[in-house]
């Protein structure tokens, strides 16, 4: 079977749906997606506190795994990726974070020509719509529905913020808007207590127009070359392999590990990466699959003096309710991801912006669900969110099926080890404060026995786990080592872009979803050849005294961002 599309975009996950919502608002331009995933129907995606089991399901779960980490006594780590419609959107914890406004300027400084914060923040708009209501930062009417849960109605919530002032931070009313550092309130992608994906927010809407195909549990073999133009694609479904064509442009939205695979298997990569894996080279481009990085993080847990918290909702009875409930009225514990407050802080003197992160979680457990304390506690889960450790992924063979090379190096260098022994001890610092007195019992991890430099590495080593943000393995740029160049397309061949995390030159200041769909939603007018949105000089908060205080609750100063 041989059919003809303007434009073949693979992969339905986060940036995938965004582009096939936008280019398909054309009428007259066809539009083909394929998923390898099937639907994202079921009650385990939708209900927003359920997501860890969909994302330790094979069904809607790649299942990646790293192959021995180095630095980390040589553990393999779970590395998830949606396979589902919405992909990594439809089973990630539902975090809504911009990242910070020097992020995107770090882009633009790095060689992603019009990445700068002035040129993403009209596309962050453009895609949002904030429950109360939009200003200057936040967007308001578009298709991604944004709020911050149930209001943080847990007191655990407040004296997490008001512990945060206290050890000499600020608070932040929002930090998706003019000032990120700080404590407050954590944003969520959900609208009337369902998730809201990408696949809801843009996909399906869209899938009523007749210019728009999408094909689920299909298999992209590789782009179809001829001489360095991508004119179609190869892939499987019902146990045949078809070809289809395009018109206008193949888009790989595959994420950072799809796209560089999918790339490398249609003879685009390293050549020693291919000729390794026994696959002719059409296209040499030495950086496909390289500068692969990911936020990732430990818990620091305490036990809670007073009764209050999720862990006495962890029995089948409890859980049976909140689903009940969940189903009937679309409220309470079900509609929350539980990450209802955060904090972003700067690790040491002379940082303009924060470098980490916390998710406060009132229960103590693991982040896939399992292993609850028996009794009650809480966490908190930080990690440094600018790690300057860099892997790889790589493909074994031309086989989809086949899992790739994967190899984070996770604390490779002695920055991103520096930084974990930091969040413990400031972790622990902001915990110790008058206002979690009433709260905290003891330290259950990393436990009061782990204090050294050496007692918290190997805390770390036997414990970090996957933040699941990779990123960076098709990076964006205008150098030798950058896969594709500041308008997404692939350096050297004509037709073909990229078009999803893989491309971020660095990792931004927080959760990587809203990130992707801003870029989606600019590639989109990139792609339809739009003039993009005209850019914002708007002003961006910074700490006063950020030159010479690690912290600082003194009034803040304003700055324009670059």
């Amino acid at each position: 079977m041989t059919k003809r599309y303007d434009y073949i975009i693979i992969g339905a996950g986060s940036a995938g749906c965004v582009l096939a919502n936008r280019l398909s608002e054309d009428p007259n331009t066809s539009v083909l997606v394929l998923e390898y995933g099937g639907s994202d129907r079921s009650v385990l995606i939708q209900m927003p506190s359920a997501f860890s089991m969909p994302m330790n399901t094979k069904k809607y779960n790649w299942h990646f795994e790293t192959e021995p980490e180095p630095f980390l006594d040589n553990r393999r780590l779970h590395c998830p990726r949606g396979k589902v419609l919405g992909g990594s959107s439809s089973i990630n914890g539902l975090v809504y974070i911009r990242g910070h406004a020097s992020d995107f300027d770090q882009w633009q400084s790095l060689g992603a020509e019009g990445w700068g914060y002035r040129n993403c923040l009209p596309y962050f708009k453009r895609a949002e719509n904030y429950k109360f209501g939009g200003d200057d930062y936040r967007g308001e009417g578009g298709p991604l529905s944004t709020n911050n849960g149930n209001n943080m109605q847990n007191p655990l919530y407040g004296a997490w913020v008001e512990a945060g002032v206290q050890a000499g931070y600020i608070e932040t009313k929002d930090c998706n808007g003019y000032m990120q550092e700080g404590f407050g309130a954590m944003h969520m992608t959900v609208k009337n207590g369902v998730r809201w994906s990408t696949a809801n927010a843009y996909l399906r809407p869209a899938m009523k127009r007749p210019n728009l195909t999408v094909i689920t549990h299909a298999m992209t073999r590789q782009v179809l070359l001829e001489g360095k133009r991508a004119v179609g694609i190869l892939y499987d479904h019902d146990g045949q392999t078809h070809t289809v064509h395009c018109n206008r442009e193949v888009l790989l939205s595959t994420g950072p590990i799809g796209s560089p695979q999918l790339l490398q298997m249609s003879g685009i990569g390293p050549g020693e990466v291919l000729r390794n894996a026994g696959i002719e080279v059409k296209h040499e481009l030495p950086g496909v699959g390289e500068n692969l990085q990911d936020h990732s993080e430990i818990y620091i847990q305490f036990a809670c003096k007073q009764p209050i918290t999720l862990n006495s909702k962890m029995g089948l009875l409890s859980k049976a309710m909140i689903g009940l409930r969940w189903l009937l009225f679309k409220d309470g514990l079900g509609a929350s991801n539980h990450f209802e407050a955060g904090g972003f802080i700067r690790s040491e003197v002379g940082l303009s912006w924060p470098d980490i992160q916390f998710h406060f979680l009132p229960a103590a457990m693991q982040y896939d669900g399992g292993k609850p304390l028996k009794g009650h506690g809480f966490m908190v889960l930080t990690g440094p969110n600018k790690p300057t450790s860099r892997g790889y992924v790589r493909v074994r063979s031309a086989d989809p099926y086949t899992h790739p090379e994967i190899v984070f190096n996770y604390l490779q260098t002695e920055e991103d080890r520096e930084g974990f022994r930091r969040c413990v001890r400031l972790t622990r610092e902001i915990i110790g404060q008058p206002a979690m007195d009433a709260y905290r019992d003891y330290e259950i991890a990393p436990g009061p026995d782990v204090n050294t430099d050496e007692e918290i590495d190997a805390f770390v080593r036997k414990n970090m786990e996957s933040t699941m943000h990779p990123c960076g393995s098709c990076r964006m740029g205008e150098d030798e080592m950058a896969v594709v160049d500041s308008a997404l397309r692939v350096r050297g061949i004509e037709g073909l872009r990229v078009i999803d995390s893989s491309v971020f030159p660095t990792e931004p200041n927080g959760n990587l979803n809203a990130p992707t769909i801003m870029l989606a939603e600019r590639a989109a007018d990139l792609v339809r050849g739009l003039p993009p949105l005209p850019p914002v000089d708007i002003e961006v908060g910074l700490a006063q005294g950020w030159e010479s205080r690690q912290r600082s609750n003194a009034p803040l100063r304003k700055v324009a961002s670059s």
